[in-house]
């Protein structure tokens, strides 16, 4: 080989090897998310941050040490090819008792939009303080057991697993699930309706109402539960929001009331009072449609309906996302975790004294449960087996009734036949007689 052609070959490498140089800190430094690439994109911290499978397993091992108190089931569903499993630990004081019903039931989800990792971290946080494997300061445990004893909480600390994945290698700014659906547009109260700005990366609400396996799973878990209160846990602002997030209302009269005064409470007490409080459609800017929270206040009948939203970096840059949704130090790190650990047991301790309210005026009462006929014929036939979407239909009834009356009627044959036969037999002869006329 001529010494031309070796100096070409030389060269072409030194090329080759500065562009393989070049392309793995491009990569680097710019990050990868939505398929494109970004300047000064925050990786994901994992000294503070567990993968999903981590986080999981480490839940999974809590459960094991304290199945006194904690029981784990994994449900699985699955739409045209595309499957999903979640995970969701149920605390309970007291397996033996029979009387749950007795019992303040609570329903918190959390990652379920993917990128919002510190949201799962709060749910491992809350399970390892309810197993009495880490502690609230300044709280006596005592007064917290007697708490904790009235409730049986349900909680899924991932509810968008495939998405999570996603996010895991690399599609920081991912918040759907694992096919491109955002899972908080999926619900069925005001769904598929699109705003002017609407972003099919951000809001896709997948082709029909619940068609997302994750939806299904949470709406059935809902309506076998049937929580009195409802927390669905988001990040990218600080928020304690209440229905509604498809208009810019809030509920009416006392349900409004009774979510604002707790809202307010924790805001104040526990939040340092940075958190906006009111309806998600009034507070965000924004209208969205499809939300869990506004389905589970208006169709699952949920008293109390929350989205929470723990932590937002407004300074980040919007393609930035790992900084934008998740604190990056260990301070701001235990910051959120720490206060918003404390908001929510407060708000445990407040819904078990609600519901001591609401018990004491019962019986103060012996009229509560009466029934005009103007709620009657206004749809409580609808209601009275269930508030939780576990309607009876007024055609149902309708047909019980007519069934209870119809045996009635049998029976009133019957004995009327019986008499009939009776005084038949006991006069016979005037009867042949007039026979044979």
């Amino acid at each position: 080989m001529g010494l031309h052609r070796r100096l070409n070959l030389l060269s072409n490498l030194l090329i080759f090897a500065s562009f393989v140089l070049f392309a793995n800190h491009f990569t680097l430094t710019y990050g990868k998310s939505n398929g494109t690439l970004h300047l000064d994109v925050t990786p994901i911290n994992h000294d503070l941050y567990h993968t999903s499978g981590a986080l999981l397993e480490e839940i999974e091992s809590l459960v094991h040490r304290h199945p006194d108190k904690l029981s784990i089931e994994k449900v699985s569903s699955k739409n045209k090819g595309y499957e999903a499993q979640m995970t969701v630990v149920t605390y309970r004081q007291k397996w033996k008792e029979s009387d749950d019903r007795t019992k303040l039931r609570i329903l918190l989800t959390f990652g379920q939009h993917a990128r919002e990792l510190i949201t799962t971290e709060l749910a491992l946080r809350l399970l390892s303080i309810l197993s009495e494997e880490q502690f609230l300061p300044n709280v006596d445990r005592s007064t917290l057991n007697r708490t904790l004893d009235r409730l049986i909480i349900k909680v899924v600390p991932v509810e968008n697993l495939n998405g999570r994945k996603r996010v895991e290698d690399g599609e920081l700014c991912e918040r759907r699930n694992g096919r491109g659906v955002d899972l908080n547009r999926n619900w069925s109260v005001d769904w598929g309706k699109k705003e002017k700005d609407y972003d099919p990366y951000e809001e896709n609400p997948g082709p029909a109402p619940f068609s997302e396996p994750e939806s299904q799973i949470m709406r059935k878990l809902s309506v076998s539960f049937e929580p009195h209160i409802w927390v669905n846990v988001h990040s990218g602002m600080e928020a304690l929001f209440m229905p509604y997030d498809h208009k810019n209302t809030t509920p009416d009269g006392i349900p409004y009331q009774i979510m604002k005064s707790m809202l307010d409470d924790l805001n104040h007490f526990y939040l340092r009072d940075h958190c906006l409080v009111g309806s998600g459609g009034a507070s965000v800017g924004y209208l969205a449609h499809g939300t869990a929270t506004d389905y589970m206040y208006d169709i699952a009948r949920v008293p109390m309906a929350f989205t929470f939203e723990i932590y937002g970096d407004l300074k980040a840059s919007s393609k930035d996302c790992f900084r934008m949704f998740n604190p990056i130090d260990i301070t701001s790190f235990n910051r959120v975790l720490n206060d918003w650990s404390a908001a929510f047991f407060q708000m445990f301790s407040i819904g078990v004294q609600q519901m001591d309210g609401v018990q004491s005026k019962a019986i103060a009462s012996r009229f509560d449960n009466w029934v005009s006929i103007d709620d009657y014929l206004n749809g409580y036939l609808m209601h009275r087996k269930s508030r939780y979407a576990k309607k009876m239909e007024v055609l149902d009834l309708g047909l019980q009734e007519i069934r209870a009356y119809f045996r009635l009627f049998l029976l009133s044959s019957v004995l009327l036949l019986f008499m009939f036969c009776s005084r038949i037999s006991k006069s016979t002869r005037p009867i042949v007689s007039g026979m044979s006329l």
